[in-house]
């Protein structure tokens, strides 16, 4: 037996949660971090209430592919992006150990390494969730022409298509 209330929650909660990611993965395209990732998981939240949000969840998702493809397309890229994640490891052991600010640093000391061990958590998280990325993508495209091509060939497909109405969802 359902408990009265709880899938009206349960929308606002995941309702919510899409938001959340929506607007956190538009600030990674900025910022470092897997920002198409963040959008298409808002999307496809969203999708579940909003018609307009059920229609970018596949073009979003056919971009990230396009993205993934072309970060493992040659040996230069591949090795920045390795990098890029031994960067990001780097930087989040010297926010874990926390050293004092040195000599040179022109500011108050508390605007040295701000954020404290969770800016350390986060960004060798984004390191790990980054090298998952890198090789996913060399796996499925790296030396893989016809995998590349099916997914230009579903985004031209999808470039074609007449825009339809964006109205909400009925909610069942």
């Amino acid at each position: 037996m359902a408990v009265p209330g709880t899938g009206a929650a349960k929308r606002v909660v995941l309702e919510t949660l899409g938001w959340v990611l929506l607007l956190a993965g538009v600030a990674a395209i900025f910022l470092p971090g897997p920002g198409l990732l963040g959008i298409l998981a808002g999307l496809a939240l969203l999708s579940q209430q909003y018609d307009w949000a059920e229609r970018r969840v596949e073009p979003v998702r056919l971009r990230a592919l396009q993205g993934a493809a072309e970060g493992v397309e040659t040996w230069s890229r591949i090795v920045l992006s390795l990098l890029g994640v031994v960067s990001l490891v780097g930087f989040g052991v010297l926010w874990l150990l926390s050293p004092p600010a040195p000599g040179w640093w022109p500011f108050a000391e508390s605007w040295w390494l701000p954020g404290g061990i969770w800016t350390a958590v986060t960004q060798i998280a984004s390191a790990f969730i980054a090298l998952g990325l890198i090789i996913y993508s060399y796996r499925r495209f790296h030396g893989h022409p016809e995998a590349v091509a099916e997914v230009l060939r579903a985004l031209e497909g999808r470039d074609r298509e007449p825009a339809q109405d964006s109205r909400r969802k009925p909610v069942s």
